[in-house]
């Protein structure tokens, strides 16, 4: 999860080396007589920042970091059916590589084309659409109800580590190596998790050989399986019950609703903290970075906390996922809406926008972890469809803010 996430966010940041700035600015005075600079006076030594090759405007900006999405949106409902009834593994396997392959092809498609780099993007948002249906498959087959929060939120919370991860070493590669650095130290890198996924990972416990009797035994019986793998029957998805489901419903309208505002700091606050707050490179690693970094600890002692108090009986699962999700949904809010009234403060904007993002966390353990709570025969297939949903966002969040920069709204 944290190679994907990581793959997926990198152009994020790498894009505020690939423009043409000037140019851009340039070619907007032309367009437009009107001042457009926002409330914050320009530091050029704060703002430094080499002028790359491309002369992209917002909206093909927009256009690029969304397109991500499309592929993402019509790969997740397959990915989830056939990681139930085939195999999460290699549908793991296929989303990775995929995403290897086209991170590496980036830099020379983009000196080809920008309609190039949007085939790149689109052939890793299929890889990246299959994540989450695929891993809520694993998960339901070796996580036991009573370790369902800690061990969910450990996996997903991979993507707020790889984030961490991309978005640092991103701006420190893109500030001294160049922008095509990124793609090829971060693709390269992931290389090797290919060969290791195929050799240590198994889609059960039953066919797993490097693990213990005991702990074989205890997995699989916490979850009313067997030894000879049959746990988890390969049954038709009953759409109907599905649809009539009022827990399903609640958890697509939460997973919809939250990724706008996660869609939101995850593609567009780089640039955000570039163009509004005139943050140098080095500046934006940082501030990203622990903004994650921030997430994933509280991901953690959260899931932690509340799986505790789940074990002494204090509180219910539904408390604990309603609890969750209340947290990734409100804190977030008053973070961006404050954010509106922060005035010409650079320490503000950020320090409200890093506990938005670390708030976040409180989605791993919250709506994500509830399909395999209500369906685990099922869990893929119901994460594909309020992922589908929720990638929505995705596409509209850059190509509608792109819109309102062009415009002047």
């Amino acid at each position: 999860m944290a190679i994907i996430y990581g793959l997926k966010v990198n152009l994020s940041v790498a894009i505020v080396g690939m423009l043409n700035h000037t140019a851009i600015k340039m070619a907007a005075v032309i367009n437009d007589t009107h001042d457009v600079n926002k409330t914050l006076p320009v530091d050029p030594e704060r703002a430094k920042v080499a002028d790359g090759p491309f002369e992209w405007s917002s909206q093909i900006q927009g256009i690029i970091l969304s397109c991500y999405f499309w592929g993402y949106l019509v790969s997740q409902m397959p990915g989830g059916r056939i990681a139930e009834i085939l195999s999460a593994k290699w549908v793991m396997f296929f989303s990775v590589t995929i995403n290897v392959i086209c991170t590496l092809l980036t830099p020379v498609m983009a000196q080809a084309h920008y309609i190039a780099v949007i085939f790149m993007r689109v052939g890793e948002g299929i890889g990246g659409g299959v994540t989450f249906p695929a891993m809520h498959v694993l998960l339901s087959k070796w996580a036991p109800p009573a370790e369902r929060s800690v061990l969910s939120t450990l996996v997903y919370a991979g993507t707020a580590l790889g984030t961490v991860i991309s978005m640092f070493m991103a701006g420190v590669l893109t500030d001294n190596l160049g922008w095509e650095s990124v793609f090829y130290v971060m693709g390269g890198l992931s290389c090797i998790w290919c060969i290791l996924w195929v050799i240590l990972v198994q889609d059960s416990p039953q066919q797993q050989s490097i693990i213990s009797v005991e702990e074989r035994n205890m997995i699989v019986t916490s979850l009313g399986g067997t030894n000879d793998d049959r746990g988890h029957k390969k049954l038709p998805v009953p759409w109907h019950a599905v649809l009539r489901s009022k827990p399903f419903w609640a958890i697509l309208v939460a997973h919809t609703c939250s990724n706008w505002g996660w869609y939101m700091l995850l593609i567009k606050l780089p640039s955000y903290m570039h163009d509004v707050l005139h943050l140098n490179m080095n500046e934006i690693a940082v501030a990203t970075s622990l903004s994650f970094l921030c997430l994933w600890f509280f991901s953690m002692a959260l899931s932690k906390t509340l799986d505790w108090l789940r074990g002494k009986e204090i509180i219910t699962t539904t408390t604990a996922r309603k609890t969750s999700t209340l947290i990734a949904s409100v804190v977030p809010t008053v973070c961006l809406l404050a954010i509106c009234f922060s005035g010409d403060s650079r320490g503000a904007p950020v320090a409200l926008m890093a506990i938005a993002v670390t708030s976040y966390g409180g989605m791993f353990c919250g709506f994500l972890s509830n399909h395999i709570d209500i369906a685990p025969n099922y869990a893929g297939s119901l994460m594909a469809i309020t992922n589908t949903v929720a990638t929505i966002p995705g596409i509209v969040v850059p190509v509608f803010v792109g819109s309102f920069i062009d415009n002047k709204i």
